[in-house]
């Protein structure tokens, strides 16, 4: 049987501990979620990077025909890069290279990295990528990965966690750890009221003060997509999964 253990923030990850152990990502607003709709809307691959200037270094390696480059730093607009949006990006990705800098989520994914296996989820492919592990990783132990805000927990990532623990437990049983229980606690005290639990949020707050509202009710949606965004070598995300539905 396998364990789950929940990280509850990007600051509370050893890279040491993480080797042979599969990484589960999480940054509901707005990283993960990002990546997901990227891989969704056609984008080649994924390139996570932890500052503005490592996005801009990475994107002169393409030809600008090629690549989209997108980030924040503590979810305002950097110069260089366009707003990492997941609506508003989803026309301009097909066929290119994303590059994409953020404050917390591609932060936790480079501290992971060194993981067995890492995988980006959101709401939108929770499902999917719980079947890829259940398929692909039943005996290991997962550590679900919360990478917060500012420091503190943040709501809507242990929400996502404890989607992804729900998925997890309908195809096997798993070792639960405290944090994992907590995680699954709150997800079925909301079951359904996803949107309202990313509007609670400080950061979902903070968007829709913004003007960006669109984004919550976009990244709130659960089981969208089969998308399954797992690290290759260490750096590019690539889909491993089966897209469902079908792009059109």
């Amino acid at each position: 049987m396998g364990r789950l253990h929940v990280i509850m923030r990007k600051e509370d990850i050893d890279p040491k501990r993480v080797e042979e152990k599969v990484a589960v990502v999480l940054d509901i607003l707005i990283a993960t979620t990002m990546i997901t709709s990227a891989f969704r809307h056609g984008a080649k691959q994924v390139v996570p990077v932890r500052t503005q200037e490592e996005a801009l270094e990475a994107a002169v390696h393409y030809s600008a025909g090629e690549v989209l480059a997108a980030g924040e730093y503590q979810g305002r607009a950097v110069e260089g890069l366009l707003l990492p949006n997941p609506t508003e990006l989803q026309a301009h990705l097909p066929g290119k290279t994303f590059v994409l800098s953020t404050t917390n989520g591609t932060v936790a994914i480079s501290k992971a990295a060194g993981a067995k296996a890492l995988y980006a989820a959101s709401l939108l492919n929770g499902a999917a990528v719980a079947r890829r592990i259940g398929n692909c990783h039943p005996d290991d132990t997962i550590l679900i990965i919360c990478s917060g805000s500012g420091g503190s927990v943040a709501l809507e990532d242990l929400y996502g966690a404890g989607y992804l623990i729900s998925c997890l437990l309908e195809q096997a049983g798993w070792e639960l750890t405290d944090s994992a229980c907590a995680a699954l606690f709150l997800y079925e005290g909301k079951k359904g009221q996803a949107e309202e639990v990313l509007r609670a949020s400080r950061v979902g707050r903070a968007l829709v003060r913004g003007g960006y509202e669109k984004e919550v009710r976009y990244a709130a949606q659960c089981g969208m997509y089969g998308t399954v965004p797992q690290l290759q070598e260490g750096t590019i995300l690539m889909e491993v999964g089966e897209t469902w539905p079908k792009r059109t």
